[in-house]
């Protein structure tokens, strides 16, 4: 899979994501990072990209022709429109759900805002999903196209070592990932649940999910309405919510 990253700062984007899971799929192929420093594409000597907004206000807004320019240049390298997303505080929010959609794309376009925003018609051209990864407002968008990068990466095949990782981590289901625990066997009058050291791998699996259950009810019991539940999980459920109480 191929990110394309038009930016302000290109730099940013190449040191933050060559490295650890992405940059080892980097390294061999799996992915390929584009990152566009938009300021390439100005017409003017100091590669200024930003002016005045009509209608006054405070701070600068991003000029539409360079953003067009360096979007045309990825495009037509393509050799067709790409799918392309701006992150914007405006947009849907980012999920797992989303980052799967988005994994099954070959190539897809990130466009990073600065300042107050980027001129509305060049948004209109050229923009096909308008994403946020909070409700809270950052300098720019590369941190927010960093983040969906890596939980898009994860989803590429071949990009993960253990493949089963991707399916049965948090979110999957509609459920948080249950605790996970490694040697020793007791560290600090702390023992490891001795249905894990039984090597009954049909407990070890129950009991994971009722932990998830439960671990998704006490925290984020917002996403158990859109998990499929058994009628005895709904009861595990009630019980952490009534014990939570």
């Amino acid at each position: 899979m191929k990110f394309h990253v038009l930016t302000l700062f290109p730099e940013m984007i190449e040191n933050g994501l060559r490295t650890s899971i992405t940059g080892r799929a980097l390294e061999r192929g799996i992915l390929s990072l584009d990152a566009v420093n938009i300021r390439d594409f100005a017409d003017n000597k100091h590669s200024k990209v930003d002016d005045y907004p009509y209608g006054g206000g405070a701070g600068m807004v991003m000029q539409a022709e360079p953003v067009y320019a360096a979007y045309r240049s990825v495009a037509e390298q393509a050799g067709r429109p790409l799918r392309t997303v701006y992150l914007t505080p405006q947009g849907r929010t980012f999920c797992q759900q989303m980052a799967r959609e988005f994994a099954q794309e070959e190539e897809l376009v990130l466009l990073c805002g600065h300042y107050e925003g980027i001129d509305e018609r060049v948004l209109e051209e050229i923009v096909t999903d308008f994403v946020s990864i909070g409700d809270y407002v950052l300098t720019g968008g590369e941190l927010p196209a960093m983040v969906m990068i890596d939980a898009i990466s994860r989803l590429v095949d071949g990009v993960l070592n253990n493949e089963t990782s991707a399916e049965s981590e948090s979110f999957q289901d509609s459920l948080l990932e249950y605790p996970q625990y490694s040697r020793p066997e007791v560290w600090r009058g702390r023992a490891v649940p001795s249905v894990l050291l039984s090597g009954h791998h049909a407990n070890v699996e129950k009991w994971r999910r009722e932990q998830s259950v439960l671990r998704t009810a006490k925290w984020r019991p917002d996403l158990l309405a859109k998990a499929d539940l058994t009628e005895k999980e709904k009861e595990l459920w009630k019980g952490e919510v009534q014990d939570g109480n």
